[in-house]
């Protein structure tokens, strides 16, 4: 295990630094790693770490959203308002639309099996998009019309809406049928992720601050580590809970970061903020040379151009639905391009669910697997490229 974490370190920073010097994106890089590495190349990580990967994955997802909710102002996302809600189901819903109408014209699978891929492929990839958002509010790229604060915010609650509507499809899939309360999980998982996060960031801030009181200063790197507790005790309680109630882990980390950067003194918030931005080094890494080796190559031959056709044709119609998110706002022709190219990229979610229609025996498993590597493959550097090549172009800066 450890040769394995060596070849994740040394091999995806060595090639995300290549990557990065010829003006590509970084993730592109350690994507290409992990695909290199994995176990349908050249074999080279440990049965073991592969074993424990979504695991991995997932520590490195909370520790971005830590630093993005570090970063997030409220009051700049109250200000958005209709746009950033509408972001977290719209784009999803007209991109699985697209792929219900195409994917039985180009790959000859039924509707049932067409919305179980848009299911798949529906989801907008937050460990692409969450850390270039945070990077842009750094910079104070958009942050007047609070752009990227909007799609960290719509990002972030896209993946547990479509995650509910792929559980739903497959379950049709399989014979089952659809039931009202299905849908009823998506607004009760976010409500009860904001509030549960909410709630245990009050508790560990005055934690901080009794302590503080009582003449124990607490220093930031054990704040660090109190804060990835809490956090990892969030998502096992969105697993707990899973049989009898939906809860939003991912967004209860995101409301903790959110009230301790409300309650605490800016410059400790800052420098949390700071401290997790360095972690996020270590932790993008893992993330990104794990997703890389989650991706099976050989589907991507089997896939063919019409898989190619379907995943821009649907791209069209996620384009479009953001742009109906976005009427009516202020922003700019430019500033709407953005969103546009913002919402395009995929990778953790669909390689984490990418191949279990596959697992569960259903007849367009494999062609599902097949488009998701595909999509992973063009959308995720596509996207990448896009938000990193466009911002300072299509964004205001504030001073």
């Amino acid at each position: 295990m450890l040769f394995s974490l060596a070849v994740i370190f040394l091999m995806g920073l060595s090639a995300a630094a290549i990557f990065q010097a010829i003006g590509l994106p970084r993730i592109i890089g350690m994507l290409a790693t992990g695909i290199l590495t994995g176990t349908y190349v050249l074999d080279l990580l440990d049965p073991k770490i592969l074993g424990i990967s979504s695991e991995l994955r997932q520590i490195a997802l909370i520790i971005i959203l830590i630093k993005a909710g570090l970063s997030l102002n409220l009051s700049d996302l109250k200000k958005v308002g209709r746009p950033a809600v509408m972001m977290s189901f719209l784009p999803a819903s007209f991109e699985i639309l697209g792929y219900f109408i195409l994917a039985p014209l180009l790959l000859g699978i039924n509707h049932t099996e067409a919305a179980v891929m848009g299911a798949v492929l529906g989801a907008v990839s937050p460990a692409v998009v969450v850390p270039r958002m945070v990077k842009l509010m750094e910079e104070k790229y958009g942050t007047e019309k609070s752009i990227p604060q909007m799609i960290l915010a719509g990002a972030s609650c896209d993946d547990i809406f479509v995650i509910v509507l792929f559980s739903t499809f497959v379950t049709m899939a399989q014979g089952g049928s659809a039931k009202a309360t299905d849908f009823l999980n998506i607004p009760v998982s976010i409500i009860l992720g904001v509030l549960l996060g909410s709630l245990s960031g009050f508790v560990l801030f005055y934690i901080f601050e009794i302590s503080y009181s009582k003449g124990n200063k607490i220093r930031n790197s054990t704040k660090v580590i109190a804060i990835l507790g809490l956090a990892f005790l969030l998502m096992s309680v969105e697993t707990f809970l899973k049989p009898y109630v939906a809860v939003s882990g991912l967004l209860a980390v995101v409301a903790m970061a959110c009230v301790i950067k409300i309650k605490a003194d800016k410059s400790v918030s800052a420098r949390l903020s700071e401290k997790f931005g360095k972690l996020w080094i270590a932790a993008e890494a893992v993330l990104f040379v794990l997703v890389g080796a989650a991706v099976d190559i050989r589907y991507t031959l089997t896939a063919g151009v019409a898989a190619v056709l379907l995943i821009f044709g649907a791209l069209i119609f996620r384009a479009v639905g953001v742009w109906i998110c976005l009427l009516g706002t202020k922003l700019t022709l430019k500033e709407k391009l953005f969103c546009v190219t913002a919402y395009m990229p995929k990778a953790t979610v669909q390689a984490a669910i990418g191949s279990v229609p596959m697992s569960l025996g259903l007849p367009c498993g494999k062609i599902v697997l097949s488009v998701a590597v595909l999509a992973i493959l063009i959308t995720a550097p596509l996207g990448a490229i896009g938000i990193d090549r466009s911002y300072k172009r299509l964004l205001a800066h504030e001073e």
